[in-house]
């Protein structure tokens, strides 16, 4: 029941800070799981975008997130009593995200993660290079692997929030940014499994590309770089990809 009025409430929230397009749809028998939604992650307020086009899709995932947001005050109480599931980053019990996952996705459920791991700093806000969580994830459950991007969300809240929050806020009120989500179709997984070696790499650079391809039609006048640009937004190329071709 909490996480019902949460997606209304995403919905609503969504609303007054941006204008929001959700294209695409994911196969109406995966609605309720079991399935894993792997999310591209550019600002603070891509949650907040992907629940709202969840509540559009009649999709109700059960979202990882970082251990912080479990420890404040208002959100963390909300957090646990929806059944996210909580990532403690950099610590020895960060595995135990993917066991809960796992559980969660054989009670079937819909889990939202973001296969990068990280807001992504690559300079063009492409996806960059993934972690190989969400393959692993996958060979685990045997869950279908459908892309979601996000294209918008970083004009709505500065990559440092809390910080300069009041600023962006007032900014999205104003201005209302357009926010992009569209569901991909299932990425195709065949041929590749756990126990091969290199496999969770190639499983995870084909998820990588499902998220691209979700990505390219929300951006085709930004192919390069985006006309926004965070101030507060560090880049790095360490984990940048070859740009898109086409």
């Amino acid at each position: 029941m909490i996480w019902r009025a949460q997606l209304v409430i995403a919905r609503g929230l969504a609303g007054l800070l941006c204008r929001l397009r959700v294209t695409g749809d994911v196969p109406p028998g995966l609605r309720r799981g079991p399935l894993i939604l792997a999310v591209n992650h550019l600002s603070p307020f891509d949650p907040v975008v992907l629940v709202a086009a969840c509540q559009v899709r009649r999709i109700a995932p059960r979202v990882m997130a970082t251990g912080g947001l479990f420890r404040a005050p208002v959100v963390g109480p909300i957090m646990r009593a929806s059944g996210h599931i909580r990532v403690n980053r950099r610590t020895e019990t960060v595995a135990d995200a993917l066991v809960a996952a796992g559980a969660a996705i054989a009670a079937g459920s819909v889990v939202a993660l973001y296969p990068e791991g990280r807001m992504g700093l690559d300079p063009a806000m492409w996806p960059e290079r993934g972690k190989t969580g969400v393959a692993r994830l996958a060979f685990a459950s045997g869950a279908t692997v459908a892309p979601v991007a996000i294209w918008g969300a970083h004009e709505v809240l500065p990559y440092s929030a809390p910080q300069g929050l009041v600023r962006g806020v007032w900014r999205a009120v104003t201005h209302r940014p357009t926010v992009r989500v569209h569901f991909g179709p299932p990425i195709d997984l065949d041929g590749l499994s756990a126990g091969r070696p290199g496999d969770a790499r190639r499983a995870t650079e084909r998820i990588i590309a499902g998220m691209t391809a979700a990505l390219r039609p929300l951006r085709v006048d930004e192919p390069d770089l985006p006309r926004y640009v965070d101030p507060t937004r560090p880049t790095e190329t360490t984990r940048a990809l070859p740009p898109p071709s086409g």
